[in-house]
């Protein structure tokens, strides 16, 4: 009894092991959604960050240039939105719920509940949001190609 069980023990042990190694390989389509899906989501907050530290050269650099952005006040293009957040600072955020869908190699979209803190125009403001946001790695570099927000309830 004593030896089935360390056999099993070790079969566990093993099959962990190897299940680990797998997942950690290079070629595991796992392991390249959710490099991707890192990627994705640390841009999206080096977007949310620079509208903390006021560095609007970063934002406007992170989105494409042909971008299209959903709020409550309908689209906007990338210039108009840029225009539009020169007054806009965030002083505190936080992402939850954070889901993910692949859509190619170089691209995922991301939706989430944004908590947020700032200053608007001169005025306070708090909220929530849900988020989506696509982006697309173009030439080496990665871009928001397309944002909507839509207010929570």
């Amino acid at each position: 009894m004593k030896t089935r069980l360390f056999f099993i023990t070790l079969l566990a042990i093993s099959v962990s092991i190897g299940l680990a190694r797998l997942a950690a390989h290079p070629g595991n389509p796992f392991s390249k959604v959710n490099s991707l899906q890192q990627q994705i989501i640390s841009k999206e907050r080096e977007e949310l960050d620079s509208l903390k530290t006021g560095s609007m050269e970063l934002f406007f650099s992170l989105l494409a240039d042909n971008a299209v952005f959903v709020d409550a006040h309908g689209s906007a293009g990338k210039d108009e939105v840029v225009k539009n957040t020169g007054e806009f600072r965030l002083t505190e955020y936080t992402m939850e719920d954070v889901r993910f869908v692949p859509v190619s190699a170089d691209s995922g979209l991301i939706a989430y509940k944004l908590t947020e803190k700032g200053t608007s125009h001169g005025k306070e403001f708090a909220g929530q949001v849900y988020v989506s946001a696509l982006w697309i790695e173009r030439q080496g570099k990665w871009v928001c190609l397309f944002s909507q927000e839509t207010a929570a309830k």
